[in-house]
């Protein structure tokens, strides 16, 4: 198997076993010194194990699941459908993968919904 491919089966499992919660099997995809990061909270997760810690502390009812996976070489962007409770959410998602196939670095984008600033209707259409 190529390292792309490698890379796009390694973030398609982490996504199926962090939205089935198997700790294990997750864990098996990552690195010892993987790091997490969030820009948006600027929050840093570094190792294994408190990084599993964190997922599975997370409050709430939440689900994932993958809508496309980019993936270029040990390099792979995903877009995510999450759902909280009943909130659809979008998440980009980078991951950056060792030339062993484990996950080295997660960036995981959560960006808010907004509206646009005025001025540009007669060029957009809303959804």
């Amino acid at each position: 198997m190529d390292e792309t491919s490698r890379t796009r089966r390694a973030v398609q499992a982490y996504v199926d076993n962090t939205e089935r919660r198997d700790w294990q099997a997750l864990g098996d995809l990552l690195d010892e010194d993987v790091v997490y990061e969030m820009p948006q909270t600027r929050e840093r997760i570094r190792g294994k194990p408190a990084f599993l810690q964190f997922n599975r502390d997370y409050p709430g009812d939440w689900h994932l699941r993958v809508r496309r996976v980019v993936a270029d070489g040990l390099h792979a962007a995903a877009w995510i459908d999450a759902r909280v409770g009943d909130e659809p959410l979008d998440a980009c998602v980078w991951f950056d993968v060792s030339p062993h196939g484990l996950i080295i670095r997660v960036t995981d984008y959560w960006p808010e919904p907004y509206d646009p600033p005025a001025g540009r209707e007669h060029l957009v259409e809303r959804w």
